[in-house]
């Protein structure tokens, strides 16, 4: 029994250690950012320590321990929104808290405390509710509760204490120390960026999309069964993550908002523009949902009855991703796309073609009608067409997944604008092979086939 206790807990230590172990490894900021909180605790710490910085602000120094506790946040931008919401909010409580005071002190001390309840109460409830209120909820909900904790506790005070001017003053001291702490230890030491951290989320994501859609139209007409395994394992890695970022994006578009200019980024970065831009993929996704759905559905289309549309399907499953790479590259490079247009009139003419395919598909299915000498033609007709329902199912979804994808360009577009991408520049080894080489004649179609071949 007591061997098996410890084989137990060796187990249970082994794997949780193999589980940090991944963590850490799978993104080292974690592990850097445990050490920038360490950091920080440690040298609000020494104000505690060291007697003339003691001296200097008293007993509330912890309120500055508290302070590194609470607002020290994973990303710069959640550091400032902390930092700003909490200053704010104990400056101005502190200094209402202490004009009320006065106000109740002036009338007399059967009116004090009667005075400073019925402020608590009003300012309290005032305060909760404007929480409700959407705009006040994203940018200033933590600072109302700030408020309201710091009002409180430095007007109840003010009753049994004499020098409530220097307790307010105490209070604003250590939480501002405690900021700067935060602040100067986030921005110095391997700072997290909550813009570029969204910057990258989109890429990422546009790329998942753009490969969740290629790899489902590919496993579907590539054979008859779709392996199970590798259809749900490309759904967990790649439209569904588009589908779940909404909350991350909205919080890491807010936190960028409060960030200063830094690196590629300007002041006024269209930060809100990344939102649309989401949202957009988000309706793209659920198409693909849709179509991954069908694709794994236990009514299928024969494989003689996919040959007719595959190669139509697999095209237009192929340029829709390169729209969606290209759009990808781009935003990553912040460049303006080159071929961006010209991947969009493929895409276009890839629809035309399947929609032309879908239009000739009962003429492909009528010897599948004559085959049969056992039924009527109308049952035979309507077992062939029946058979082909689920094909069609799946050209219908490629083409409004299409549709979608311009509606992610038209967003695209309005980031390229507002946000002033850099024109696209060739490499110094293209214009110098293009100097050297003669111009040669190429008719439009080979030189549409090189571009999308360099693309």
């Amino acid at each position: 029994m007591i061997e098996r206790a410890w084989r137990w807990l060796i187990d249970w230590i082994v794997s949780s250690a193999s589980r940090v172990w991944k963590l850490g490894a799978d993104d080292p900021r974690r592990v850097v950012h445990g050490a920038k909180v360490g950091a920080a605790l440690t040298l609000v710490s020494l104000f505690y320590y060291m007697r003339p910085l003691y001296d200097g602000l008293g007993g509330a120094t912890m309120w500055a321990v508290m302070t590194v506790v609470v607002v020290f946040e994973y990303t710069v931008g959640g550091c400032l929104y902390k930092g700003f919401n909490r200053a704010t909010a104990t400056l101005s409580a502190s200094a209402l808290a202490v004009g009320i005071h006065w106000l109740a002190n002036q009338s007399g001390d059967k009116m004090e405390p009667f005075i400073l309840s019925a402020s608590v109460f009003l300012l309290a409830a005032a305060a909760t509710f404007s929480r409700f209120i959407p705009t006040v909820k994203a940018n200033f909900d933590y600072g109302v509760t700030i408020f309201i904790l710091t009002f409180s506790l430095v007007a109840m005070s003010g009753y049994r204490v004499d020098e409530l001017l220097a307790l307010a003053q105490q209070r604003v001291l250590t939480v501002i120390v405690g900021i700067f702490i935060c602040l100067s230890v986030s921005v110095v030491i391997c700072p997290v960026w909550a813009g570029a951290e969204l910057h990258r989320q989109i890429v990422r994501n546009m790329e998942k999309l753009a490969d969740s859609l290629e790899c489902c139209v590919e496993e579907y007409f590539s054979s008859g069964v779709v392996d199970q395994k590798s259809a749900s394992s490309h759904e967990s890695q790649g439209y569904k993550c588009v589908l779940n970022s909404k909350a991350s994006e909205d919080s890491q578009a807010n936190l960028a908002r409060w960030e200063p200019a830094h690196g590629r980024f300007g002041f006024k970065h269209p930060w809100s523009q990344y939102q649309k831009i989401g949202g957009a993929m988000r309706h793209c996704a659920c198409s693909v949902e849709a179509l991954n759905s069908c694709i794994n559905s236990e009514v299928k289309a024969p494989d003689p009855t996919k040959k007719l549309l595959r190669d139509a399907c697999m095209r237009l499953s192929s340029q829709s991703s390169m729209v969606l790479k290209e759009m990808s590259r781009s935003i990553k490079e912040m460049t303006k796309s080159r071929s961006i247009d010209l991947l969009i009139e493929e895409m276009d003419n890839a629809v035309y073609e399947l929609q032309s395919a879908l239009q000739s598909l009962p003429s492909n299915l009528t010897p599948q009608m004559i085959a049969a000498e056992a039924e009527t033609e109308d049952n035979k007709l309507k077992f062939s067409v029946i058979e082909a329902l689920p094909l069609i199912t799946v050209a219908t979804l490629l083409i409004d997944i299409s549709a979608r994808i311009e509606g992610v360009v038209d967003t695209f577009n309005t980031l390229v604008s507002l946000a002033s991408f850099k024109p696209f520049k060739d490499d110094k080894s293209k214009q110098n092979r293009s100097s050297n080489n003669p111009p040669s004649h190429m008719s439009c179609e080979q030189e549409t086939t090189k571009t999308l071949q360099e693309v």
